[in-house]
């Protein structure tokens, strides 16, 4: 158990963050709280990609750039490159998405004066 924290400490805050964001969106009727425990979720899975694609020493090198030279044989380790694009991106998109969700929340409170949840439903329910 000590190894698996000291060594692969990524993936234990990956699995701490994933629960926190989710039990945020789950549990939380205000809706501000909602946005913050997704983009805690957005950032355990873009953590979750980078420690994947990290490559330890192998063979006494590290990864290297993906060029891959003639003389490379098949078991050098290269990194690769389509990981970090893929998270990059996420985080635009989470971006964007987070600004719009904000923008729905102003126009939400502007609207009913509340970000609660069930008050939203009851006051909705009354129209």
């Amino acid at each position: 158990m000590t190894e698996l924290l000291t060594t692969r400490y990524t993936y234990v805050l990956f699995a701490i963050l994933l629960v926190v964001g989710l039990y945020m969106v789950v549990a939380s009727s205000n809706l501000v709280k909602k946005i913050i425990g997704l983009n805690l979720f957005q950032s355990a899975i873009f953590l979750f990609f980078v420690s994947t694609a990290y490559l330890r020493e192998f063979k006494g090198e590290s990864g290297q750039v993906p060029i891959i030279p003639k003389k490379a044989a098949a078991y050098d380790p290269y990194a690769s490159p389509l990981p970090q694009v893929i998270v990059l991106t996420a985080i635009v998109v989470g971006v964007a998405l987070t600004a719009v969700a904000l923008a729905l929340i102003v126009r939400i409170y502007g609207e009913y004066g509340t970000l609660d949840e069930e008050t939203l439903r009851e006051v909705r329910a009354d129209d």
